[in-house]
């Protein structure tokens, strides 16, 4: 549809904008920047209506019309005759000032170019399309005329959320029945069809419903943090307690806060797709249910989303790390959870971290960042001793639940089999734990089966055809797979290089593999295995955790998909096997990474009345990290991490830069690296130094060769301009690729 200007300005006026942007006549030299990759934004003729500034238009671009946003006014620097017009203004709220200035920023620190930005703030389909309707279902008046176990299911599922609508295929896989059983009793007049806008409102959240009873300490804390909602400035705050102390519900009365305020708020977690659990406690604070953005959400879904947030009729969204780039209306609040877990950190495409975008974000908006945690990263607990954050402690957990007891198992005193990992003390805590009818939880972070499959004739280990990594047996699946581009295999029969027979055999151990040990020791017990391979959807997964909470395992084997903030009552017992796998390799966060999930797991066990405990299977007991896991005394640890950190000029006591240069011809790649290397001289000018060019870590991925380039400078550096300098020397010629990582978290 064509918006004339007053329609417009009637839809500014409803999403309750200060002042009208500024305003383009019909015909008038506009600046669109599109999602295509060109560079800078392109000058066209305003439309039919004239525009505003930050609209949302459709431009020819060649024989193709593509989305862009009016980004300010024409440069004029082309043939005036040329510039084509635009074809129409799209019916969404024009993108907010703050809202480009965020982009351009982000761009700027993290040198993406800005339609690369923009494709992260439109993802969302059918932006361009006119309000539409779809098909409904809800429960009809009448009975069917015949009860089959079909339709008895269809309408229990009704029966169970009252008047709520489904569409068709919603209606149909709750009930586990084909569509055609719906179809039948339309017919009948036991289930209403109806016409229904796509793109409703969210129901309204009340904040003023109250909240769980709170402790002095959690009261406190809310108080603070909502006092600080209300100021409507920017500042962000380290929410630091031990799991199990009631950081959710503390953030949860900020949320209420900037709901009382009249703004939105963005509550971000690392694993959105499976909190289940945390979506309920939300419901049930608010009153309604909040609006879910991450992959597992429909393309209806995302549309409505991101429509409805624009234009302030979603108050609350509970969203994986590109919900920041959402048009929030009117946003007052961010709670980053979870803040160190590393899935906030974008490794493909645009290379950001969102627990710095969404302090950015705020820093634009005037509005409070939590960043809640029961193991910060370096980079806030430092920021925090900085002064530059406020601190906020829960220092006990919530009721009668206190710490889990901490004990190391030397595993060099065990005598194991080579092919048995867990050990003879966790075995015994195990089945003291079932006969009690408690739960025990077996952690390994490592998926699969095994991580090596190897020929015991000739030596040959199985690798990807695609990738210098070795392929990972999932028996689960009968198939091999590749962690690093995904692709799988059947497992083959005979070695695929000295094709002998019957002597491929899987060497270390996986979550199936411990899986397969722990039902051999333990017969009697109900064992759940929780890896994200082995479920076909996010709602199996979801399934699958419920059950376990509500007592439906008796032990849980799980990868670090269980150490993040899942809550199940019956767990008293946590046991970790090859505790000291993460402080392998050369990883300037190994320490800190260990350190925070070791406390992360071991903080799942005794969370309600029965105390818990850990044990850690080791081969190090006396290693710095697993003496500071067992002492528990986390202030400790920081402090020396820090020291160690600031004396070697790492982050977060320094800059550093990754650069990563790929293609199908390794010389290529490396000639590309060399001819950096050598040209360094405005990075030298501002202190800092270039280590490379060497292989990665893992120097094949997908077929392309990749060669990794550090860069390290002192904090204060202008580190940004120097580096688009410097790579800006670099001609980039036919499938050669270069990406820079500001601040990186991995360096494979």
């Amino acid at each position: 549809m064509i918006c004339d200007a007053e329609t417009l300005k009637r839809h500014i006026s409803r999403v309750s904008l200060l002042r009208l942007p500024e305003f383009y006549d019909e015909g008038g030299l506009i600046a669109v920047l599109t999602t295509q990759p060109l560079g800078r934004a392109l000058d066209y003729r305003a439309p039919e209506g004239g525009c505003h500034l930050g609209a949302f238009v459709e431009v020819p671009l060649g024989p193709r019309k593509v989305l862009g946003v009016v980004w300010g006014p024409g440069r004029g620097d082309y043939d005036l005759a040329k510039v084509r017009a635009a074809f129409r203004v799209l019916d969404a709220a024009p993108m907010r000032e703050e809202m480009r200035s965020f982009l351009e920023r982000a761009a700027d620190y993290t040198l993406t170019p800005m339609p690369a930005m923009l494709r992260l703030a439109t993802r969302a389909p059918g932006l361009g399309d006119p309000p539409s309707m779809r098909k409904i279902y809800r429960r009809g008046p009448s009975e069917p005329d015949k009860m089959t176990a079909a339709r008895r299911k269809v309408l229990e599922a009704l029966a169970e959320y009252g008047d709520l609508a489904f569409t068709l295929k919603e209606l149909a896989e709750m009930a586990g029945v084909g569509t055609s059983v719906v179809k039948g009793l339309v017919a009948q007049d036991a289930v209403v069809e109806e016409e229904s806008p796509r793109d409703l409102p969210f129901p309204r959240l009340d904040p003023a419903r109250p909240g769980k009873d709170l402790t002095d300490d959690q009261a406190r804390g809310a108080a603070q943090l909502a006092e600080a909602v209300r100021s409507e400035r920017y500042g962000t705050t380290l929410l630091r307690g031990v799991t199990g102390s009631g950081k959710t519900e503390v953030y949860l009365e900020a949320v209420a806060a900037a709901l009382s305020a009249g703004r939105q708020a963005l509550v971000l977690l690392p694993e959105i797709a499976l909190t289940a659990e945390f979506l309920t406690r939300v419901e049930e604070r608010f009153g309604a249910p909040p609006a879910e953005w991450h992959s597992g959400a429909t393309m209806t879904e995302r549309r409505r989303i991101w429509r409805m947030v624009g234009q302030g009729d979603a108050q609350l969204v509970i969203g994986a790390r590109s919900a920041l780039f959402l048009p929030f209306q009117n946003l007052g609040l961010i709670v980053v959870d979870e803040e160190h877990d590393t899935s906030y950190k974008q490794e493909e495409g645009v290379l950001y971290n969102a627990r710095d975008m969404a302090v950015l974000r705020a820093s634009i908006c005037g509005a409070q960042v939590v960043l809640a945690s029961a193991t910060p990263s370096l980079e806030s607990w430092a920021n925090a001793e900085a002064g530059k954050y406020k601190r906020l402690e829960l220092t006990a957990r919530f009721g009668p639940a206190v710490m889990p007891e901490m004990r190391a198992i030397d595993m060099r005193a065990e005598q194991l089999p080579s092919d048995r990992w867990i050990s003879a003390q966790l075995q015994r805590e195990v089945e003291a734990r079932l006969a009690r009818g408690e739960q025990a939880l077996l952690f390994i972070n490592r998926r699969g089966y095994a991580p090596i499959t190897l020929c015991r004739a000739c030596g040959h280990q199985i690798g990807c055809d695609h990738c210098d990594a070795r392929m990972v047996e999932h028996r689960f699946l009968k198939r091999l797979m590749c962690h690093q581009c995904g692709e799988t295999k059947p497992m083959p029969q005979v070695c695929p290089a000295c094709e002998v027979q019957g002597k491929l055999a899987a060497v270390g151990p996986g979550v199936e593999r411990l899986g397969e040990e722990a039902a051999a020791l333990f017969p009697e017990a109900r064992i759940a295995t929780l890896s994200s391979d082995m479920y076909g959807s996010a709602r199996a997964l979801k399934a699958e955790i419920e059950g376990i909470a509500q007592g439906a395992a008796d032990v849980i084997i799980g990868t670090q998909l269980v150490a993040k903030g899942h809550n199940f009552p019956k767990l008293t017992l946590v046991g970790v096997i090859d505790a000291d796998l993460g402080l392998q390799g050369s990883d300037l966060r190994a320490a800190e990474r260990t350190f925070q999930l070791m406390r992360q797991v071991a903080g799942r066990a005794g969370r309600a009345e029965t105390p818990g405990a850990a044990l850690m299977q080791t081969y190090q007991p006396e290693h710095p990290v697993i003496r500071a896991i067992l002492a528990g005394d986390e202030e400790r640890f920081w402090a020396a991490e820090a020291r160690e950190r600031e004396a070697a000029g790492v982050p977060p006591y320094g800059r550093m830069a990754g650069i990563i240069l790929s293609g199908t011809d390794v010389a290529q790649v490396f000639d590309a690296g060399n001819l950096l290397a050598r040209q360094d001289g405005m990075l030298r000018a501002i202190g800092a130094q270039v280590f490379g060019p060497a292989p990665a870590p893992i120097a094949r991925v997908r077929g392309r060769h990749r060669v990794r380039l550090l860069v390290k400078a002192e904090k204060p550096a202008p580190l940004q301009k120097a580096l688009a300098q410097w790579v800006a020397q670099l001609r980039i010629k036919g499938d050669l690729r270069l990406a820079v990582d500001i601040d990186p978290q991995s360096f494979y």
